[in-house]
């Protein structure tokens, strides 16, 4: 493991996302400033590798809290960041910019749907792409009761559309409650964060051509699953897997191999502590899992995990204590 800064340039920073650029360098992006939600909060990236990393540079600010960012590569040389912008996570927007030259610089920033409040687009993992060349990005909104989705692209992400919502049924919340009291929990979050509860921000996998699963943060103590047999655009409702979840992001990957690589928090308390940070594994599609090792584990918060692959290895990062991105690279 290889935390990637010396120190890091803010107070706090969170919710990484990566991407390989070539057989030597990584592209790293987090959110980071003051404090989860405030107005100096900023998109940050670093380059680099297992042995080293740049210094980190601010990619996107203004006035708005800046949350999560998401790397996806298009093809070649063409790379796009999304990232969310609004002081409301309720009613924040989808902003994204295009990198023509593999990552090395990025465009101007454009809004990803024309006057659209609560998030379209990726909310925290990476899109797929499907057999059929499809992109599928897992989005969610957070008002009342969570939902997930799917945006769907035919156009190499010029257009979107959205699927059905993903939901639990009959999941009842009382409008301005809280799932837990906010001074009941550790976990740094925004307070907002506090209101609402359902499933989001899904990770995504295609098991056969237009067969597609999504594994779900829930409030409910376990991660949820749904299941689509039209390319994404239609879902089954969310339903319970055996795997535990605190109310924190998860994320995985698919190998040439059909074996399932998840990373999560194995704790089953909603809001609950944010360590082991963990791999998992699953041979049957899902159906079961088995724990690889604990990343991370002991005091403090190791949590929101990006994972991507290419032929010999897994790579990963997470939050560290909220004061450093850590990065692994694993053998699959």
């Amino acid at each position: 493991m290889k935390l990637i800064m010396e120190k890091c340039p803010t107070d706090m920073c969170h919710a990484s996302t990566l991407l390989k650029l070539d057989d030597e360098k990584f592209l790293i992006a987090w959110f980071g400033g003051t404090k989860e939600g405030n107005e100096d909060v900023a998109i940050w990236i670093a380059r680099g590798n297992e042995d080293y990393f740049e210094k980190p540079a601010i990619l996107a600010q203004s006035d708005e809290a800046h949350w999560n960012p998401v790397l996806f590569r298009i093809n070649e040389s063409k790379i796009i960041i999304f990232y969310k912008v609004g002081n409301e996570i309720s009613k924040w927007r989808t902003m994204y910019r295009i990198s023509e030259d593999n990552g090395e610089s990025f465009g101007e920033e454009k809004e990803l749907v024309k006057d659209d409040f609560g998030g379209r687009g990726p909310v925290r993992n990476k899109p797929i792409r499907l057999a059929s060349g499809r992109i599928l990005a897992p989005g969610s909104t957070e008002s009342g009761i969570w939902k997930a989705f799917t945006d769907c692209s035919d156009d190499d992400g010029v257009t979107w559309k959205k699927s059905s919502e993903v939901e639990i049924r009959q999941l009842e919340y009382i409008e301005g409650e809280r799932t837990v009291d906010k001074k009941d929990s550790s976990i740094p979050v925004s307070e907002q964060s506090f209101y609402g509860r359902g499933v989001i921000q899904p990770t995504l996998w295609e098991s056969n051509p237009n067969e597609v699963h999504m594994l779900l943060r829930s409030t409910e103590g376990k991660i949820y699953r749904s299941d689509s047999q039209d390319g994404g655009r239609t879902w089954t409702d969310a339903y319970a897997t055996e795997l535990p979840n605190n109310n924190s992001g998860i994320d995985m990957i698919r190998a040439e191999n059909g074996r399932l690589f998840l990373v999560y928090n194995p704790i089953g308390v909603n809001w609950g502590e944010r360590t082991p940070i963990s791999l998992a594994v699953s041979k049957d599609g899902g159906e079961s899992w088995e724990k690889l090792r604990d990343l991370s584990s002991g005091d403090g918060e190791f949590a929101y995990p990006a994972i991507i692959q290419d032929e010999e290895f897994i790579y990963i990062t997470y939050t560290y204590k909220r004061k450093n991105i850590a990065f692994w690279k694993i053998k699959k």
